[in-house]
C-alpha cells in the first residue's frame, strides 16, 4: 500500500512529519519520492488523455457542422419543391447534429477546467517532489556524515589504532638498537695496526732520547752556576 491515497494527500503532506515518524528516514523519503513519481507520471497521463479527447470533440463538431449545412440544404431544396414534409424531417436531423455539436462543447469546456485543475496538480506536485528531494540530498550528507564520524571513532577508539602506534613503538625500538650498536662501536678507537704500533714506539725513543738530553743541559748549567 502506498503512502498516499493519491494526488490530494501528496498535495497535503508534510513530509517533514512523515520523516520524523519514520524509524529510517532514508526508506521512507525514498519511497516518498518514488511515489510521487508515479503520482506525477499519471497525473501527465491524464491530462494527455484529456487533451487527446478534446481533439477528437472538436473534429467531431467540425463534421456536426457539415452535417448542419447539408441537412439546412436539403431543408431548402424540399420546401422549394413545396415537400414541408420532407423539409421539416430535414430541420429534425439538423437540430440533431446541432444539439450533439453542444453537447460536445459543453463537455470541451468541462474538461478545460479538468485541465486547468490538473496543471495546477502538476505544478504542486512538482514543487513537492523538489521539496521531498532537497530533503533527501540533506538526509543522505547528514548519514554519510554521520556514517564518517562513527568510522573514526571507531579508528581512533579501536584496536587498530593501538596496534598501529605499538608497531610505530617497535620500529623505534629497532632503530634505537641500531644507533646503540654504531655508538658500541666506536667506543675506544678502532684497533690500531703494526704499522702503527711500531711508528708510536719509535716516537717514544725520540720523546725519551730528548727528555734525556733536556736534563743534561738542565744539570750542566746548574753546575756551572
Amino acid at each position: 500500500m502506498g503512502i498516499f491515497s493519491r494526488t490530494r494527500d501528496i498535495i497535503a503532506a508534510n513530509v517533514t512529519d512523515l520523516l520524523d515518524k519514520a524509524e529510517d528516514p532514508a526508506k521512507m523519503i525514498r519511497m516518498i519520492i518514488l511515489e510521487m513519481e508515479e503520482t506525477l507520471v499519471e497525473v501527465r497521463a491524464s491530462a494527455a488523455r484529456t487533451i487527446a479527447d478534446q481533439k477528437e470533440m472538436r473534429r467531431q463538431i467540425t463534421k456536426l457542422e457539415g452535417v448542419q449545412a447539408s441537412w439546412t440544404e436539403k431543408a431548402e431544396l424540399a420546401l422549394s419543391k413545396d415537400r414541408e414534409d420532407l423539409a421539416k424531417a430535414a430541420l429534425v436531423e439538423r437540430q440533431k447534429a446541432t444539439d450533439l455539436a453542444e453537447r460536445l462543447n459543453e463537455e470541451i469546456v468541462e474538461l478545460d477546467d479538468a485541465l486547468k485543475a490538473s496543471e495546477g496538480d502538476i505544478a504542486k506536485l512538482q514543487a513537492k517532489l523538489r521539496e521531498a528531494r532537497a530533503r533527501q540530498n540533506s538526509i543522505i550528507t547528514r548519514l554519510e556524515s554521520a556514517q564518517n564520524r562513527q568510522k573514526m571513532r571507531e579508528i581512533y577508539a579501536g584496536p587498530k589504532i593501538d596496534e598501529a602506534f605499538s608497531r610505530f613503538d617497535l620500529m623505534e625500538r629497532h632503530v634505537d638498537m641500531a644507533e646503540g650498536r654504531a655508538d658500541a662501536a666506536g667506543m675506544g678507537g678502532a684497533p690500531k695496526s703494526l704499522e702503527e704500533e711500531i711508528a708510536e714506539l719509535r716516537s717514544s725513543d725520540k720523546v725519551d732520547a730528548e727528555l734525556a738530553a733536556l736534563k743534561a743541559r738542565l744539570g750542566s748549567q746548574a753546575r756551572e752556576g
